[in-house]
C-alpha cells in the first residue's frame, strides 16, 4: 500500500509527509509515502492526497501545469475510485468553482463554490488562522473516533459553500458556519491542515489510510 502526496508547487509537503509517516508508523499500517510530481506514481498509489497553500487560480495552474498530473488525478480518483484526500486548498480545488479574484474553475469533483469568508461578529479577523472547534454532521469513517469539539487548525480567506448538503462532514463556527471537511463515495477534504492538528489530524490521517470506500 502506497500513499501519493501530489507535489505541484502548492503546499506545505514537509510537514504533510512526516505526519502521514508519523501515522502510519503509529498506527503500524505497512504505507509507504511518497512525495510525487510524477503522473505515474500518482496512478500506482492505493490513496491520494493532495495538499494546497496559496491562492485557488495559482493552485489550479501549478496543478495543470505539471504533466499528465490532471489526467492520473481523474483516473485514479474519479474513475479508479482510490481513496482521496484533499487539505486546505487541495480540498478547495475539488469545487466547481473558486471565486478568489474573479472566477476559475476547478476540479468539478465536487457541487459548490468557494467564497470569501465573511464573519457576522466584525472582531473576528481574515484570514481565519488557529484553533477551531469541530462540529461534525455526518458520520464518516475518515472522522471515526474523533470527538465532537476536538480542536483542529485553520489558516485559510476562502470556503467551501456545498450545493449539497449532504456533502458537508463537519463545520466550525467562525462568525457563522463554516465548512471544516467534505466527502462523498471515495473523496474526502478538509478545510484544516490535520498534518498540523496534533493528534486529533494524526488520527484523522490514520483513518483515511485504513479507509476503503
Amino acid at each position: 500500500m502506497n500513499v501519493a502526496i501530489v507535489d505541484y508547487g502548492s503546499g506545505n509537503l514537509r510537514s504533510a509527509q512526516k505526519a502521514f509517516e508519523r501515522a502510519n508508523a503509529e498506527a503500524d499500517l505497512g504505507f509507504a509515502v511518497t512525495v510525487t510530481a510524477d503522473a505515474e506514481e500518482v496512478r500506482r498509489a492505493s490513496h491520494v492526497v493532495l495538499p494546497g497553500v496559496g491562492a485557488f487560480a495559482d493552485c489550479m495552474r501549478g496543478l495543470e501545469s505539471v504533466s499528465g498530473m490532471r489526467d492520473a488525478l481523474e483516473d485514479t480518483v474519479v474513475c479508479g475510485r482510490k481513496p482521496f484526500l484533499g487539505i486546505c486548498v487541495g480540498m478547495q480545488l475539488m469545487a466547481r468553482v473558486g471565486r478568489e479574484h474573479g472566477d476559475h474553475a476547478g476540479l468539478g469533483w465536487l457541487d459548490g463554490e468557494v467564497v470569501a469568508l465573511s464573519p457576522g461578529d466584525a472582531t473576528l479577523k481574515v484570514p481565519h488562522m488557529g484553533w477551531n472547534e469541530l462540529v461534525l454532521s455526518l458520520a464518516h469513517p475518515v472522522f471515526e473516533g474523533v470527538a465532537e469539539g476536538a480542536h483542529v487548525y485553520f489558516v485559510h480567506s476562502y470556503g467551501f459553500v456545498c450545493t449539497e448538503p449532504a456533502n458537508v462532514i463537519a463545520n466550525v463556527d467562525y462568525g457563522g458556519e463554516v465548512t471544516a471537511a467534505i466527502g462523498r463515495d471515495n473523496l474526502v477534504g478538509t478545510q484544516f491542515h490535520p498534518e498540523k492538528s496534533q493528534a486529533t489530524g494524526l488520527a484523522i490521517i490514520a483513518n483515511f489510510l485504513r479507509w476503503r470506500p
